[in-house]
């Protein structure tokens, strides 16, 4: 069904371009989607488009799933949507509109547009039948009632609620000290558990009304987190994490992160410890997609662990006892949601029926009382993001492949048939038929690390060809065979692909540190502040690409942002020998100052040592070898790394000659949030690199 409805998208796009080049206004005019969410009570799905910056929910219901537009946001803003959410009854969905959650200060409001007046971060609700959005006020974080009635949000670092059935003005619930998060409602909607975040500790407390004194479950010296309700109500299970302090370790020896999971009864707020996770470094606190994953199904306790050297799901009953780890093998796994009925989870993978399946997502589903995993999906796809709909025949998801870029689908179970919804919002000249396959390709480090990446090589061309090496941030990435299911991703392989359009043969580095070829991998010894070790996966790619007899090794570059920033400005500190030329998208560039501890406590026995690695590891320490051109680009409200070690870098390469040319966006985000300053970065970057790899 899904290889049909292509071939019809394929055939309708064929002819609409030119057999040579695409421009970036065309390759980047894929609506992207995200926010993918269900209803627990009916077969409605919603999600949000960003569509060339118009950002948009759209709704789709049995048996049907016809797209439909929800709100009229019809201009390039910046104004991000997220924390989308229906309504149990089918009747509302509620959404946040404003900020930039991929960021610190998520609700904090952005102003990429330089309005005289900025936008606030705002909670809205809208019927799911149609109709003009209503302000339900400034907020973030809402979460709804079972009942569909109340909505409860954060503001101000405190809880709010406001009544989905009335216009009344939302009212603060209570006032804590600390900073209140992690709302969630108790299935009867009549009592909320949250988390009071307090600095070194945290407390997880439940509130009843305005009459009922706070209920502290089991309160220590520690930082309780990821509160849930047993299906009844009568409990709460949480995360238990060390509060803070303690006698100093080692800053360079990567030491374990403990965590346990306990149950506490509500009424008299008793608790005890059902699980404690090993206590290794793979038994530490997980940092994939959702992080502990924790759910309350049934009658069992549901939670990912990265124990076994790979993330895995794994279930205990609710008393504690026996653990049965839920999935098994060489793949890890992301974006876990759990049925109606609490006895199937479903989630994306890096695994199938080829090797090429390990940098792609698949669709796999799993009870949670036993280990009978199944692939739902397999092929050269990837889907992301599934969703139980209705009564969890279906599954709604993200999919796409190397050529279409994800869109909203609707998979049955039993069949495995996908529907893929919102082909029209492709653009008459998206070009979909242009596009090469990148091929999975592996290389050896200098220590002997194995490496994958992706190659995009358009066929034939010059005999001799320029090339790049593409450096991800993050580092917890992983680059695809396909498009990305993140946003910033997706636009970096379509510039990559722009890239390969062009002439270039470009590279796709996954180095070390990046998340989807286990544990070991995602947390080397000796990397980032402790090193820098991660960088000789990408001194590799670019000794990869100069090998290769149709690549000019006298004209490689290298690109990347955030941490792919902070990788290429070291590429070109260390070996512009190898790498020609480089474009430096908001890297971070002087590590040192990431180690601060304050006057009066207590130092870690290797301080001034870790001081001077994390000095080491700086690209402001590399630069008495850098010759090889740069271009630095950084926005002015980037809340990821702060325009300051772009500024300082810009200083450092004048003081020394260093030829450099800049681009400043005054006041976006770490994350382009207008599309126009998006075009422009990409446009710049494969500028630059063409001015000097292609004269």
């Amino acid at each position: 069904m899904k290889k049909n409805l292509f071939l019809i998208l394929l055939t309708f796009f064929i002819g609409k371009l030119s057999a040579q080049d695409f421009t970036m206004e065309q390759v980047t005019a894929y609506p992207f989607p995200s926010e993918l969410t269900t209803s627990s009570g009916s077969d409605k799905m919603a999600w949000a488009f960003n569509e060339q910056g118009k950002r948009n929910i759209y709704v789709a219901e049995g048996p049907d799933f016809e797209p439909r537009k929800l709100t009229p946001y019809d201009q390039d803003e910046g104004q991000e949507i997220s924390s989308l959410q229906i309504s149990a009854d089918g009747n509302w969905v509620v959404y946040v509109r404003g900020g930039e959650h991929g960021g610190g200060n998520a609700h904090v409001y952005v102003n990429p547009t330089s309005l005289p007046v900025p936008t606030k971060v705002e909670i809205w609700k809208v019927p799911f039948s149609g109709g003009e959005p209503v302000l339900i006020g400034e907020g973030d974080q809402p979460t709804l009632s079972s009942d569909s009635k109340k909505l409860a949000f954060i503001y101000g670092g405190q809880a709010w609620m406001a009544n989905l059935e009335n216009d009344e003005a939302a009212k603060k619930l209570f006032t804590s000290k600390g900073s209140t998060g992690s709302l969630e409602w108790s299935p009867d909607g009549k009592r909320l558990v949250f988390v009071s975040s307090r600095g070194d500790h945290a407390f997880v407390g439940v509130y009843t009304d305005e009459k009922t004194s706070i209920k502290w479950l089991a309160p220590a010296f520690a930082r309780d987190r990821s509160p849930r309700w047993s299906p009844d109500g009568e409990k709460v299970v949480f995360v238990r994490t060390p509060g803070g302090g303690g006698e100093p370790d080692s800053l360079l020896v990567q030491q374990h992160r403990p965590w346990s999971i306990w149950t506490a009864d509500v009424e008299s707020g008793e608790a005890e410890q059902i699980w404690k996770a090993p206590e290794t470094l793979e038994g530490s606190v997980p940092t994939t997609h959702g992080g502990f994953n924790l759910h309350w199904a049934d009658d069992r306790i549901v939670f990912l662990s990265y124990e076994d050297g790979w993330p895995h799901l794994y279930s205990i009953p609710e008393d504690g006892g026996v653990v049965t780890q839920l999935t098994k093998g060489d793949f890890m796994l992301e974006h876990i949601t759990l049925s109606k009925d609490g006895k199937r989870a479903v989630f994306s993978a890096n695994t199938g029926s080829t090797p090429e399946d390990l940098d792609r997502r698949h669709i796999g589903m799993v009870s949670l009382d036993e280990a009978d995993m199944e692939l739902l999906t397999d092929g050269e796809g990837i889907e992301a993001y599934p969703f139980f709909i209705g009564e969890s025949d279906r599954i709604a998801m993200f999919s796409g492949d190397f050529r279409q870029p994800l869109l909203p689908s609707v998979m049955d179970i039993e069949s495995k048939e996908i529907k893929v919804l919102s082909l029209d919002r492709l653009v008459e000249d998206f070009p979909l038929d242009h596009f090469v396959e990148p091929k999975q390709v592996s290389f050896e480090a200098a220590d002997g690390v194995k490496v994958y990446g992706q190659l995009f090589e358009k066929e034939g061309g010059d005999s001799q060809k320029p090339a790049v090496v593409f450096v991800h941030g993050g580092p917890q990435r992983q680059m695809l065979l396909g498009w990305s299911y993140m946003d910033y991703y997706s636009n970096t392989y379509a510039l990559n692909q722009y890239l390969a359009n062009q002439g270039f043969v470009v590279l796709s580095v996954n180095f070390r540190m990046g998340i989807g070829y286990g544990h070991d991998f995602h947390k080397p010894e000796g990397a980032g502040i402790a090193g820098a070790s991660e960088y000789q996966d990408v001194k590799a790619a670019g000794e990869y690409l100069a090998q290769l007899e149709q690549v000019d090794s006298n004209k490689i570059g290298v690109y990347g942002g955030s941490y792919g920033g902070y990788l290429t400005a070291i590429a070109l500190g260390l070996d512009s020998d190898l790498f020609a030329v480089g474009v430096d998208i908001h890297g971070v560039h002087n590590r040192d100052g990431y180690i601060k501890i304050p006057d009066g406590i207590e130092q870690a026995p290797d301080l001034e040592k870790a001081r001077q690695v994390a000095w080491d590891s700086s690209p402001v320490a590399m630069l008495d070898n850098w010759t090889s051109p740069v271009l630095l680009i950084h926005a002015g409200d980037d809340r990821n790394v702060n325009i300051s070690h772009s500024v300082d870098l810009a200083r450092r390469l004048e003081q020394r000659n260093i030829p450099y040319e800049y681009l400043v966006i005054p006041d976006d985000t770490h994350h382009w949030m207008v599309y126009a300053n998006m075009v422009k970065v990409n446009q710049a970057t494969a500028d630059f690199l063409k001015k000097h790899l292609m004269k």
